[in-house]
């Protein structure tokens, strides 16, 4: 008979606090600028993983394309650490040498190339690989990320963003936009670009998922 008691005592105590707990969470989703404290939390927060770098139509794989045309291994450098450089310089060179061979084997060694290549990129980030993502399944919001570094304004992106966090975003930009003119000088200066990019567009699209979802979104697919 305690035993009972004590049971549903602790039910009760729980139930008032997921009732707690979801009022907050309601209240959150109807504010239209996001309290500091929340945002603060987004960007640190260890469990968001955030990128749009395994799409076909993403960065990296661009930047692969563009290597492998122009024979530079250069330009894909900059999304791996030094540690992994051996790796991707080893297996970009071997997918080269096959470019004018047979076109079926030649296709299948390029995939491997870009598996390898965003796979390891991922690992620098502290994210899993879960395979190349058709070109087009990058979400609304990075591709105006992208368009904003292309055009040279991000004034109409920020113009859909509340002012709350509008200087902290027009900072990142502003950065990545002054990196973009030399990041393939050198292999240096590009993962300083790579590092301030994906900042920036990981704070894009971790704003736009806490709007759309609540702070109950724990986690995104890549």
């Amino acid at each position: 008979m305690k035993y009972k008691k004590i049971m549903e005592t602790k039910i009760k105590k729980q139930t008032e606090y997921n009732s707690k707990s979801q009022k907050r969470i309601e209240r959150i989703k109807k504010f239209r600028i996001m309290p500091l404290f929340l945002f603060s939390i987004l960007l640190f927060s260890s469990q968001v993983i955030l990128a749009h770098c395994d799409s076909y139509d993403g960065p990296v794989i661009k930047d692969a394309y563009k290597a492998l045309e122009t024979n530079n291994v250069n330009l894909v450098l900059k999304w791996v650490s030094v540690k992994q450089e051996e790796e991707i310089i080893s297996l970009f060179n071997n997918t080269y040498k096959l470019k004018k061979g047979d076109k079926e084997i030649y296709e299948i060694v390029e995939k491997h190339f870009f598996e390898t290549l965003v796979r390891l990129h991922r690992e620098t980030e502290g994210a899993p690989y879960t395979g190349l993502k058709q070109a087009g399944s990058t979400k609304k919001i990075i591709q105006m990320s992208d368009n904003a570094i292309k055009s040279g304004s991000i004034d109409d992106l920020l113009v859909k963003l509340n002012n709350h966090i509008g200087n902290v975003l027009r900072e990142k930009y502003e950065k990545v936009l002054e990196l973009e003119k030399v990041k393939n000088e050198s292999i240096e200066k590009g993962r300083e670009y790579v590092e301030a990019y994906v900042d920036y567009t990981h704070t894009l699209e971790a704003i736009h998922d806490i709007l759309e979802h609540g702070s109950g979104h724990s986690g995104h697919e890549h």
